[in-house]
């Protein structure tokens, strides 16, 4: 039927290039942000759970960040305690050389200022010992804990270990001296015991600093699977938008035609007219 007050082709028209439109913007903002579900208009659930992840990729940077600084401080810990150990060797050899009981006193007296200079560094050495106020061989810290997982429920433990002298690992007293031959072969037998301990308390900060390695590596690991996860989630496929991006172009002019068409129908009742 044919009349002026109702033109339902040019509805049918109309609602198919509003559909056509609304798939056309869609696309285009699919290739403008490189995301197939930039929100939760997109796809509620998956935008949801996209968040959820980038919340503990968030975390897990922090997480980084916690476990760089313990390393930090096991590394410096460990290179202050093997500056340590050659200062300890070099004051075994004064020492064993001071222990001669045939040296001259003006001798005796230049290894023993050698023997105080190298003992007043290891104490300077274990005093700057710190990296961002974290000091692990002065004896201020027992402990630092470094975050292991997103949730802060777990850590990884560096356990402190003292080599200032007169320490658990460095006997010597702060105020030893070889100025005597006695001494001096009192030092060796000292210094050989401090030698042994600091060793092993180097051995044990090493094996400290190992297992925060392993679990720096597993953290980032585990952040990258997460934010490949999410792309795979949220990513747009490009090629695939490109085709559709063409098709919806192709399919908004032909709209726009059919509607064009639609809109000269009733024109045609005047003919009926003439």
């Amino acid at each position: 039927m044919l009349n002026v007050n109702t033109n339902y082709g040019a509805m049918v028209a109309l609602q198919n290039l509003n559909i056509t439109q609304g798939q056309l913007g869609q696309t285009e903002n699919r290739i403008s942000t490189g995301l197939m579900v930039a929100g939760p208009k997109d796809n509620g659930a998956v935008w949801a759970v996209a968040q959820g992840m980038r919340s503990d990729v968030a975390a897990l940077a922090s997480v980084t960040t916690s476990l760089n600084e313990a390393t930090s401080a096991t590394d410096v810990a460990v290179s202050a305690g093997q500056a340590i150990s050659d200062l300890l060797t070099q004051m075994k050899a004064k020492a064993l050389s001071a222990s001669d009981s045939s040296l001259s006193q003006n001798s005796r007296e230049a290894y023993n200022a050698d023997f105080v200079a190298l003992r007043d560094q290891i104490t300077n050495i274990v005093n700057n010992a710190g990296f961002n106020g974290i000091n692990l061989i002065n004896g201020s810290t027992a402990k630092l804990d470094a975050l292991a997982n997103a949730q802060g429920t777990a850590f990884i433990t560096v356990t402190a270990r003292d080599l200032s002298l007169g320490g658990a690992n460095v006997s010597i007293a702060a105020n030893s001296t070889i100025s005597t031959s006695a001494k001096a072969s009192s030092m060796i037998t000292t210094v050989d015991a401090s030698i042994t301990a600091l060793d092993l308390a180097l051995a044990q900060l090493g094996t400290d600093s190992k297992k925060v390695g392993i679990q720096t590596t597993f953290v980032s690991n585990l952040a990258d699977s997460l934010t490949q996860g999410i792309g795979n989630l949220v990513n747009a496929d490009m090629a695939k938008e490109s085709a559709n991006l063409t098709a919806l172009q192709t399919k908004q002019q032909l709209g726009i035609q059919a509607l064009s068409i639609a809109n000269q129908a009733p024109s045609a009742i005047l003919a009926l007219f003439r």
